[in-house]
């Protein structure tokens, strides 16, 4: 078989995506298995929450930014999977670098689908997720046995093509569990006044983690009451995680011994 042959061999053959958790943001806790996959990757199609020490370990040639912020530019998702299908058609192997974990609140599940409807070879390599890492690193745990045995994960930025929002405030609010909202900094007045409406009580601690576990993180605390004032006067902004429940209270206890609070 002559090299042309070979060569249009290579270029018919389609590639493989890996849907890749960085994990909240600091290098260190990256998953061996996402470190490698970047180092192998031809393509690497990222979020812009992933942080700029994760983003610099990829050379700029390999790199394409994807990413959304909140009340800022963003990329179409529709582009996105559109990228992802036609760089794996060219026989690459793809990345697509999100931040926290893939599935969790990342769209991981509308790519997958899509990859799979256009016969592409996908594989999905979990990353720490955020919900729990964000508080994790402000010196709160998500559970407590002293004070809570639940945990409800909720996304504080719905699709806005929704007729209504899928979260039952009403129903967390009388949970009893802690209640972590991420991408949510932007509405919390929406939010925390639902809860109050439903009973919870305005006196419970509430915790904002902004970029948590990057450089420059930086926490703020308050109550549900107390807390979009705190946001306001901190100038809190995202990325950021809203913890919400007693546990938030328990940064006050350790937060003199915690390295990098």
């Amino acid at each position: 078989m002559s090299d042309n042959s070979h060569e249009g061999k290579r270029e018919s053959t389609v590639g493989k995506v890996y849907l890749v958790g960085s994990g909240p943001g600091d290098p260190d806790l990256l998953t061996v298995k996402a470190k490698r996959l970047l180092e192998e990757a031809d393509v690497v199609l990222h979020d812009k929450l992933p942080g700029p020490e994760i983003l610099g370990m990829i050379p700029e040639e390999k790199r394409e930014d994807v990413g959304k912020r909140a009340g800022g530019e963003w990329t179409p998702q529709e582009y996105t999977n559109t990228r992802l299908v036609e760089t794996a058609q060219q026989g690459n192997v793809v990345v697509r670098l999100k931040g926290g974990d893939p599935t969790v609140f990342g769209r991981g599940g509308e790519e997958m689908v899509h990859l799979a409807n256009n016969g592409i070879p996908f594989e999905i390599v979990p990353g720490i997720t955020s919900a729990i890492a964000g508080p994790e690193a402000a010196g709160i745990p998500v559970t407590h046995r002293d004070y809570v045995s639940s945990v409800s994960f909720v996304t504080g930025h719905e699709d806005p093509t929704k007729d209504e929002s899928a979260v039952d405030w009403e129903a967390l609010a009388n949970t009893g569990g802690t209640i972590v909202v991420l991408m949510g900094v932007g509405k919390l007045p929406g939010y925390t006044d639902e809860l109050l409406k439903y009973g919870m009580a305005p006196d419970t601690p509430v915790a904002l983690i902004e970029r948590a576990t990057w450089p420059d993180q930086r926490v703020a605390t308050g109550t549900l009451d107390t807390i979009v004032d705190v946001r306001d006067s901190e100038g809190i902004e995202p990325p950021a995680i809203t913890v919400i429940g007693e546990v938030a209270g328990e940064r006050e206890r350790v937060v003199e011994f915690l390295e990098g609070a």
